[in-house]
């Protein structure tokens, strides 16, 4: 019996292991490639459609034309929600031009390279210590001591947030992308647990803003404060916004490719031999090959500006899309054996990091960094890591934006601490 395109909007579609879940958007992408599905929007108890793309050249054309398929409606969430939400929560990834060009404008300033230098030296230091912290005990939850932790303190220093509130910035990132898991998520509290969540992010962000006009430093909120571009300077509630997405969005990715990356080694241990036999002529495809396969982002969403035509369907003004890069990722029109986990694949053109245009993810490049000094780091230290259980996907009530891991059981032969490398 063939799979219903509505199965998508089922939250035990999501709660289903990585390679059980890409074999029913399978065969839902050999139904079409754009698929309407009627759903409840929990928000207004009414039920509405959105149309699913799972193929590759429709996720390419629309994130191609700005034009015609908006963000501004909403990237980050498939329902409408007020926009003041919106804005807060996902920042210029639910902007159009002119703003979003402004605003990523600005940011992307202090994201080139070399801008980032010192961020990406830090990523070295700071996986050597995250390490440390676990390397003794020799049975561990690999998300918990690694995963999670890695990717926040990288933005937690790169931002100027003090170690001491790491764990109101864990907590609170926890709530915003939990999907409602009721592990994080207050199901009394609903939708006021997202809101506290960003208000405890904001009022960090407030005090932070506020000491950097006085006493300047060189951390990233240093930058975005003080610039000196001609430009208007970025108001204390967008700073505060783009500090949401990148604790949120920067991290919470990351988090899961780490913990996909391990999890998919664990099921393909020839492709583990063969990067781990060569890891620096390996890893540059290897992490290529992670974010293809894990593809951390579910989603992303445009609406139609206009009557438009995407594929063979012909959708009128005002139709919602839903983006689903992991369904992309695997399309065998663009990738050959897309099923296979092949840490050596080349071409590798997927859209992990979101189709090529205007809101291409801004931190590629680090999260490319991220991913391989921590590969390289596991290989290192800790050679004989296996995973001893089943990932424990996250409890979401819908459709997550992103695909996360909340436990990996793992165990390795105890090592000590090292010094810094960085």
């Amino acid at each position: 019996m063939a799979i219903e395109p509505s199965r998508i909007a089922d939250p035990t579609f999501w709660h289903q292991p990585l390679a059980e879940r890409m074999a029913q958007f399978a065969e839902l992408r050999e139904q079409g490639g754009v698929l309407p599905i009627t759903v409840e929007n929990p928000l207004t108890e009414t039920m509405e459609t959105f149309h699913a793309l799972t193929r590759y050249d429709e996720v390419v054309h629309v994130s191609k034309h700005p034009d015609l398929f908006c963000s501004g409606q909403g990237a980050t969430s498939i329902f409408d929600l007020p926009m003041e939400m919106l804005e807060f929560f996902g920042g210029f990834i639910n902007m159009d031009n002119p703003r979003h060009a402004h605003q990523r404008r600005i940011v992307a300033k202090s994201f080139t390279p070399t801008e980032l230098a010192g961020v990406l030296d830090s990523v070295e230091a700071i996986c050597t210590e995250v390490i440390n912290g676990f390397c003794e005990r020799g049975e561990v939850d690999l998300v918990d001591v690694l995963s999670q932790p890695f990717p926040l303190l990288i933005i937690c220093d790169m931002m100027g947030i003090p170690r001491s509130e790491f764990q109101t910035v864990l907590d609170a990132t926890n709530v915003i992308l939990s999907g409602g898991d009721p592990e994080y998520f207050d199901e009394e509290a609903g939708i006021e647990s997202f809101i506290n969540a960003g208000i405890a992010l904001s009022a960090l962000m407030g005090e932070l803003i506020e000491e950097r006009r006085s006493n300047p430093t060189d951390d990233l909120t240093s930058k975005l404060v003080n610039h000196d571009l001609p430009e208007d300077l970025l108001t204390p509630e967008e700073i505060t916004s783009f500090f949401v997405l990148l604790a949120v969005a920067g991290n919470d990715t990351t988090r899961t490719a780490i913990s996909h990356g391990v999890d998919l080694l664990a099921h393909h241990p020839e492709q583990r031999a063969i990067w781990q036999d060569d890891v620096a002529g390996v890893t540059p495809t290897a992490v290529e090959e992670i974010v293809r396969a894990a593809a951390p982002v579910t989603f992303m969403r445009r609406t139609a500006t206009e009557d438009v035509t995407v594929g063979d369907v012909e959708l009128d003004e005002g139709a919602r899309l839903v983006m689903f890069y992991g369904a992309a990722n695997r399309d065998p029109r663009a990738f050959d054996h897309p099923e296979r986990f092949d840490v050596r694949r080349t071409p590798n053109p997927h859209v992990g990091f979101g189709g090529p245009g205007p809101h291409f993810c801004l931190g590629a490049h680090l999260a490319r960094r991220e991913l391989a000094v921590v590969f390289r780091e596991m290989f290192r230290r800790l050679p004989d890591l296996e995973v001893t259980g089943p990932a424990v996907p996250l409890a979401s009530t819908g459709i997550p934006l992103v695909t996360g891991i909340k436990r990996l059981p793992v165990r390795f032969t105890p090592t000590a601490p090292v010094g810094n490398r960085g």
